[in-house]
């Protein structure tokens, strides 16, 4: 692997299946009762969050620390960032702390890879701007790959508000790298315009692309970002797009559901589609802290588990 994880692009098919083969081994530190390996004893993880998460960022900090590495929450609120500091003299900060990785999200796109040019030790991007989150990814696809086994070949179907979706770039990119076939489904206001250049196909009728998937990912919209009217009302956006009762019945009876949180329940996807048993919604935040400590294994400790 590379020194930093900065874009799902990055990682070629022997590096995606190296981190989910690494993740498959120590998912069993999680079962058992007393969950920590002493592999980054003595090593430094700095969670260095300029965006609000809940998931992501205990989800780091709970990799680093079963791996024993020692960890620094940094938040920009309240920090010398929400005095005016420039993100180059909090890296240069850091540095001198002696991290040895650190994870960031930033709500510019970009982010990450500066802050790669200005420290030495790995860096990890936790989502930046509407650009990329590939820890995000890597969890989805182990957690295809624990239900459905090989990706080679599925067809995974990504719906919803892509045009802000940073996780869904990196699964379109992650995926198509493992050798699945990727479609968004999306309004065409909701679609960024480079999507033509991304390797997946793109359709408008869900109707349509769900009885042939083997995997439905459901986007939240993120009305945060949106500043403009998007679609008509939620009401009908929900009524086009929405995984409901009756379009969940239309899946092929072996396809699973997925959503990569939180969840605006009723609006994208029904409650009771989202608590199904076809639905890994919980699985995949379980599986995000053993995707995670994999990265920061592979990164900072060694190449096998």
């Amino acid at each position: 692997m590379k020194r930093h994880l900065i874009s799902a692009g990055d990682l070629t098919k022997d590096d995606a299946l190296l981190i989910l083969d690494t993740a498959e081994e120590l998912a069993s530190v999680s079962e058992r009762s007393i969950k920590k390996l002493p592999t980054l004893r003595g090593r430094t993880v700095v969670n260095l969050f300029f965006e609000d998460s809940t998931r992501t960022r205990i989800s780091f900090e709970a990799a680093a620390k079963r791996l024993s590495a020692d960890v620094i929450n940094f938040s920009a609120k309240g920090s010398s960032v929400s005095k005016g500091e420039s993100l180059k003299d909090t890296a240069l900060t850091l540095e001198a702390m002696g991290a040895d990785a650190v994870v960031i999200r930033h709500g510019s796109s970009g982010a990450p890879h500066r802050l790669a040019n200005w420290v030495h030790g790995s860096v990890v991007n936790a989502g930046d701007g509407t650009h990329e989150h590939p820890t995000q990814a890597l969890l989805d696809a182990f957690s295809m790959r624990r239900r459905l086994g090989a990706l080679e070949g599925r067809r995974i179907t990504i719906v919803g508000d892509v045009l802000h979706s940073r996780v869904a770039r990196s699964n379109v990119l992650l995926l198509g790298t493992l050798g699945a076939e990727v479609t968004l489904v999306a309004p065409p206001t909701l679609l960024p315009v480079s999507v033509g250049t991304w390797p997946c196909e793109v359709s408008y009728d869900l109707d349509a692309v769900l009885p042939k998937s083997d995997v439905v990912m459901m986007l939240r919209v993120q009305k945060e970002r949106m500043n403009a009217a998007y679609f008509p009302s939620e009401r009908e956006y929900s009524r086009r797009y929405g995984l409901d009762r009756d379009r969940f019945a239309k899946m092929p009876d072996d396809a699973i559901v997925m959503h990569p949180g939180p969840m605006n329940r009723g609006m994208e996807i029904a409650a009771e589609v989202a608590d199904s048993a076809r639905s890994t919604i919980v699985e995949q935040v379980a599986n995000g802290v053993t995707i995670r400590m994999a990265v920061l294994y592979l990164l900072l400790g060694g190449e096998t588990a």
